[in-house]
């Protein structure tokens, strides 16, 4: 039975990060069914071409907004790729967005307005499902809300409805409700297909490596400086809290890999049931 291959592409653009660590942690679990490679966009330019079945776009740093070299191009034409092949493939490609990936792949298809927040989203936080997305697969076993790790200074707002509705794309969840603030709650997932989805937050986020990151002094000083003591407890709270940020990394990235490869290769999840 031939193995399914898998591409990352890195949008840390060579800065280190603890994302990039946790994909590549949840992408392992699958190592007896899946080969994967990474690709640095930005830092290198490097894009994956078609020949991938599945394929994890990250977070990253910066502006998704500012076209600052041609690996922004070359992203766009890779997706237009994945996107043309499932139109017209009866084998379809799996694609999962994060974060910076996300607000890229939103404005790429114009589905929404994408810009800066009016201050930084950084810790933990509810996640709203709506009623697409209480039913999707992406949030089974979540609940409603559910928490997420979510670092951010830019959002998406504004869903054009009639292009979300032209192109067969939902919007899957928003963020925290805020009856004291009056803006507009940001999307936090969009279902684009059946393969392809994406999310706003962070659902790799390792709770046990953001709990050794946070409590390094200098970390645990600079999060208090900038953001107050009461954040860092909280967050600090939420991630050995085994109902909050553990369970989202548990569900979503790994729950999307595993109906990728049951989608792909059925024969293995055949097998798999007879050995249960």
């Amino acid at each position: 039975m031939s193995r399914l291959r898998l591409a990352v592409l890195d949008l840390y653009n060579g800065i280190p990060n603890q994302g990039m660590r946790c994909i590549r942690q949840i992408i392992e679990e699958f190592a007896d069914q899946i080969d994967y490679d990474i690709y640095d966009v930005r830092a290198e330019g490097q894009v994956p071409d078609l020949s991938y079945d599945i394929y994890i776009s990250s977070g990253g740093p910066g502006d998704p907004m500012e076209k600052d070299g041609d690996w922004y191009q070359d992203w766009g034409k890779w997706l237009d790729g994945v996107y043309t092949h499932n139109q017209t493939s009866e084998t379809k490609k799996y694609v999962f967005f994060i974060c910076h990936s996300f607000q890229m792949a939103t404005a790429h298809f114009k589905l929404a307005e994408v810009g800066p927040r009016r201050s930084i989203s950084f810790g933990t936080f509810p996640v709203h499902p709506t009623e697409a997305g209480k039913v999707d697969p992406i949030f089974q076993n979540l609940d409603a809300p559910f928490f997420a790790a979510d670092f951010r200074r830019f959002q998406v707002t504004q869903p054009d409805d009639d292009q979300l509705a032209e192109i067969g794309a939902e919007i899957l969840a928003l963020e925290k409700i805020r009856p004291h603030v009056d803006l507009e709650r940001a999307v936090m997932a969009i279902r684009w297909s059946p393969e392809i989805v994406g999310v706003q937050f962070h659902p790799e986020a390792d709770p046990d490596g953001m709990l050794t990151h946070f409590s390094r002094p200098d970390i645990k000083q600079e999060v208090i400086a900038e953001h107050g003591r009461e954040k860092w407890l909280s967050m600090m709270a939420d991630l050995t809290d085994d109902n909050k940020i553990p369970r989202t990394h548990d569900a979503v990235l790994p729950g999307f890999l595993k109906r990728a490869v049951a989608a792909l290769r059925p024969e293995a999840e055949a097998l798999s049931l007879e050995d249960e």
